[in-house]
């Protein structure tokens, strides 16, 4: 018998885990046995996925950057990439703004629900206060210093300073187009070599990503907070959902306009990685699948997704600049506050801005928001009011940061005459089966 394909097996794996953790809350040892004895598998996935995270950056755009064989085609090739993931993000961020305030979620919190956020939360939101504190203290051309490291090494221990490996990866990839072929030879052949060995370590971690996600929902809905605080903040959820939602509708457009492909076979190509976004939180997470797919099932040249998709997964963050425009709003329509178009507009620009800066990791959108907050002079403790929420909302935002990602390598490889057919012709099949 024909065994699922791998995005519904990763469904699968989630709607068990989401319906064993309800079953085991009934139980008084149930909440323990999910933390100390099913928790700890879904972390190791995560672990294993941002293990290969740096490794394959590193390849893959010194391969990708390498094979272009002239800094023209680079330079095109990355203005292209970077003003399109811009008008994406002002796509995304416009529409949280009218999605916002046309529900208008802010006005379903009363005062007591407003003080109760804040008591439970009121810890958290500061702690998110003094990182972007931290941040806005730095200096304004501080993102610059920060772009170029000091030790490659030290960057590339951490998945938090992505930009910088990208930097590095760049410069290097630059070297080797300028000096002579038969000197770079051996060095792309090595990178090459190290690329093909990380994709298959992205097959093999794959076997095990509906037990990994089985294991991620179960604990989410042992961690998630009451029920009442999910009923006041349901609105505001609705408006971030609706939001992204219209987001992939965008998507789809774009990728039937300009990459001149079908949206059911976007959807179903890109799937498995929307859904081990949602499972993971994490951009960077996803990265190592997101460039699997795109590659080997929607048919993006390699040179191209090995380029575009590690720039998106640290600059394009239209899920996360879509919440934050809904968020400031909520919270500013919590408070009784009306922002006015001019303040708006600002929104706009600071979300798209404050978008790029975050972070491929879970939770790094709630620090960027906290410098939106302050442009648009809400009150920042505000942000206790969203904690609740913000977890599942976080999943569901990093989906529509991958799906982006996914749209604009489709969109550039299109017009540089390389999108063709899927690697594996037959993409209902098993991952990393070939044909």
């Amino acid at each position: 018998m024909k065994k699922l394909a791998l995005h519904w097996q990763i469904l699968l794996g989630m709607v068990l885990g989401v319906l064993f953790a309800l079953l085991m809350t009934n139980f008084s040892w149930g909440s323990d046995f999910i933390a100390d004895y099913i928790k700890p598998f879904g972390t190791i996935f995560i672990r294993a996925l941002k293990l290969i995270a740096i490794p394959l950056i590193l390849a893959a755009l010194i391969k990708g950057i390498s094979d272009l064989k002239d800094i023209s085609s680079l330079s095109k090739m990355g203005v292209r990439t970077i003003m399109t993931y811009i008008v994406t993000t002002v796509i995304a961020v416009s529409i949280g703004l009218g999605v916002v305030s046309t529900i208008k979620p802010g006005g379903s919190i009363n005062e007591d629900t407003r003080n109760e956020l804040v008591e439970a939360y009121g810890g958290d939101a500061e702690s998110k206060r003094l990182d972007a504190q931290k941040q806005k203290e730095a200096g304004p051309l501080q993102a610059l210093i920060d772009l170029v490291p000091e030790n490659i090494f030290s960057a590339a221990s951490s998945n938090r300073n992505m930009l910088q490996v990208i930097f590095f990866a760049v410069f290097f990839g630059i070297g080797l187009i300028l000096i002579p072929e038969d000197k770079s030879k051996t060095v792309k052949d090595f990178f090459d070599g190290v690329n093909e060995v990380i994709l298959k370590m992205v097959d093999l971690i794959m076997l095990a990503a509906p037990y990994g996600v089985f294991a991620l929902l179960a604990a989410l809905v042992v961690e998630a907070p009451s029920p009442d605080l999910f009923a006041a903040l349901g609105m505001y959820a609705l408006a971030v959902v609706v939001g992204l939602l219209l987001m992939v509708v965008v998507y789809v457009i774009f990728v039937k306009v300009f990459a001149k492909k079908s949206p059911g076979f976007f959807l179903k190509g890109i799937a498995p990685a929307q859904l081990l976004a949602f499972s993971t939180s994490s951009s960077a997470a996803t990265l190592p699948v997101t460039m699997e797919r795109v590659t080997e099932h929607l048919g993006v040249d390699e040179k191209v997704s090995s380029f575009v998709l590690p720039i998106g997964a640290t600059i394009n963050m239209d899920g996360t600049s879509l919440y934050q425009a809904v968020a400031a709003v909520f919270i500013a329509q919590a408070f009784g506050m009306d922002l006015s178009l001019g303040t708006q507009l600002g929104i706009i620009a600071t979300a798209t801005l404050a978008s790029i800066g975050s972070a491929a990791v879970p939770g790094a959108g709630m620090v960027m928001l906290v410098g939106v907050l302050g442009y648009a002079g809400i009150p920042e403790a505000g942000l206790a009011l969203i904690f609740a929420v913000d977890r599942p909302l976080d999943m569901c935002r990093t989906v529509i940061n991958v799906t982006g990602d996914a749209t604009v390598s489709m969109m550039v490889a299109k017009s540089q005459g390389k999108l063709g057919d899927p690697k594996v012709k037959d993409w209902d099949d098993n991952y990393g089966k070939e044909h």
